[in-house]
C-alpha cells in the first residue's frame, strides 16, 4: 500500500476515534441491519466494551500498515479466535460493508472514491490475512 493510501487512512482514522463511541455504535447498527442473525455472535449487553475492541483492532490495522510482518501474526491470532466466536467466511463481507458504510454515513461528501478505495483496500488486506488463517481461504 502506498503512502499517500496510509496518510489518509491515517488522517481519516483520526476523525473516528475522537468519536469512536458513536462511530462503533453506527458500525454495529449497520452490522446488524446488513445481518440481524449476527446479534448471537455478541454480548449485547456490553456493546460499550465491544465498540472499544472494534476501535482497538482498526487502529492496530491503520497504525501498522507499514509494518504487515509484526501485523500479520496478530490478524491470523485474530482469526482463530473469531472463528471460535463462531464466525464464518461470509461474515466478513458483512463486516466489510458495515464498515464502509459506516464510514461513508460519518465522512458524508468527504468519503471521496480515494479515501473508499484505501479503506477497501485495507479491509480486504486484513479480511484475507484473516481469513486465510482461519479457513485456509482468501476473502472474496
Amino acid at each position: 500500500m502506498d503512502d499517500r493510501k496510509i496518510e489518509l487512512l491515517e488522517t481519516t482514522f483520526a476523525e473516528v476515534r475522537a468519536s469512536q463511541d458513536a462511530a462503533a455504535a453506527l458500525f454495529y447498527e449497520r452490522l446488524f441491519v446488513n445481518d440481524p442473525s449476527l446479534r448471537r455472535l455478541f454480548n449485547t449487553s456490553d456493546m460499550a466494551a465491544q465498540g472499544r475492541k472494534l476501535m482497538a483492532a482498526l487502529a492496530l490495522a491503520v497504525h501498522s500498515l507499514r509494518k504487515l510482518d509484526a501485523l500479520v501474526p496478530v490478524l491470523e491470532g485474530l482469526a482463530v479466535k473469531h472463528v471460535g466466536y463462531g464466525v464464518e467466511p461470509a461474515h466478513y463481507d458483512t463486516v466489510g460493508t458495515a464498515l464502509i458504510e459506516t464510514l461513508s454515513l460519518s465522512f458524508g461528501e468527504r468519503f471521496t472514491a480515494e479515501v473508499r478505495a484505501a479503506w477497501t483496500e485495507t479491509y480486504q488486506l486484513v479480511a484475507g490475512v484473516m481469513m486465510r488463517a482461519a479457513y485456509g481461504q482468501a476473502a472474496a
